[in-house]
């Protein structure tokens, strides 16, 4: 069989590459039906943090989370495509981006109750706007910023709970701040993404950070010899088992993203984000029992206003982020 013959058999035939757009509200109900999946993850994740270090953690998300992923591009004869790419140190830089943004946010799910590591995560559409001010140099009118302003006031009364006096050293405070720096690292990997849509597929950004993030993630095995704490171990059954829901609900997860934007563009669906936080107050509630103050509802309300404002800005100056947002992994996730 010739060569080019073999070869069109593993890449398949491409899926198309125009968007879909005339089912919003099939994109929306994927989209709403991938925050749930996340919190499934989200709820696995926090209670094996229990026993499980958060290095071993990441691994397991990204390792048991390809597997989907490869599964989903496989389906759009894409698998050949994927790894195809004239770039591969940007996705390198990516990767290390992102899994610092999965450790500093799952450090934050492990120390923090689900709304306040939740909401502290809504300022990452808000450094997005910064960074892409200052490191792709995007116009950024008054209003704008006047959203970041005020969205960032509401993560400081997010934040004001852990940072009384009496917690500035316990982990109520180191929680708060890493979920912070996790915020920050999150919206330099969508930077980082925005950039390499300028030139490659989703797929193959999706599935390099899938195995990139998996083989990184290896280097904090390491880490026991320095920091016992942080030594990786070997699970119970039931601890295995939600190793194993933790790494397949966050690729099935990615799969519901990615499809969502699919059928309509980012401006329709990003707001839809923001049902995170209903199913942190629910999920918090009945599975940690954890109920949030009143200042962690009162920020998310005001950072949920503003990053809404920042993506009607977006659309009205015909920002369209739909592609990046397909392309990008969630750092909760």
């Amino acid at each position: 069989m010739p060569l080019s013959s073999l070869k069109s058999r593993f890449s398949g035939q491409p899926a198309p590459t125009g968007m879909t757009r005339q089912a919003p509200l099939l994109g929306i109900s994927l989209k709403v039906a991938s925050t749930l999946i996340f919190f499934v993850m989200a709820t696995a994740l926090k209670i094996a943090a229990e026993t499980v270090p958060i290095g071993q953690l990441v691994f397991v998300r990204n390792f048991f989370g390809l597997f989907p992923v490869l599964l989903m591009v496989a389906m759009r004869g894409e698998l050949g495509l994927a790894f195809q790419t004239q770039n591969p140190r940007g996705h390198l830089i990516r990767a290390t981006i992102g899994l610092s943004a999965m450790v500093c946010m799952f450090t934050a799910l492990s120390l923090l109750p689900l709304p306040d590591a939740t909401a502290i995560g809504f300022a990452t559409p808000l450094f997005v706007v910064v960074l892409a001010f200052f490191l792709l140099g995007e116009q950024v009118r008054i209003y704008r910023w006047s959203a970041v302003g005020v969205g960032f006031v509401g993560i400081l009364v997010v934040l004001s709970p852990h940072l009384g006096e009496a917690h500035l050293d316990g982990p109520s405070t180191f929680g708060a701040a890493i979920g912070v720096l996790g915020a920050g690292f999150a919206a330099l990997a969508m930077i980082t993404v925005r950039k390499l849509c300028e030139t490659e597929r989703t797929s193959t950004i999706v599935t390099w950070f899938a195995g990139a993030s998996t083989l990184l993630a290896l280097l904090t095995l390491p880490l026991g010899l320095m920091l016992p704490g942080q030594a990786w171990v070997l699970p119970d059954a039931p601890t295995a088992g939600l190793l194993v829901l933790i790494g397949l609900a966050g690729g099935v997860g990615q799969i519901l993203l990615t499809q969502s934007y699919r059928f309509a563009d980012a401006s329709t669906i990003a707001p839809f984000d923001y049902v995170n936080m209903l199913w942190a107050i629910i999920i918090g509630w009945l599975v940690f029992s954890e109920t949030p103050v009143g200042e962690v509802v009162l920020g998310a309300l005001i950072v949920i206003a503003a990053g809404i404002f920042v993506i009607y800005r977006e659309h009205k100056l015909g920002l369209d982020r739909t592609k990046a947002r397909r392309a990008s992994t969630p750092s909760r996730s």
